[in-house]
């Protein structure tokens, strides 16, 4: 896993947090919360190459 990508996950929750707190804030809990599950969404799906690439790692090293 690269250094960026840890990055690039920490900024993308940040950003979502700050979001989350303003729309909170604002009476907006709804869009809060739709706020919070898009950005574990992108977050997600950033890292499932390196997820794909783990299990296959550990069937090259296990022989399946």
């Amino acid at each position: 896993m690269d250094v960026d990508m840890i990055f690039k996950i920490a900024a993308i929750g940040i950003i979502v947090a700050i979001l989350n707190q303003l729309l909170i804030r604002s009476g907006r809990e709804e869009q809060a919360l739709l706020t919070t599950i898009a950005g574990l969404v992108v977050a997600l799906m950033m890292i499932i190459s390196e997820i794909s690439n783990l299990f296959e790692t550990i069937k090259r090293v296990f022989g399946f």
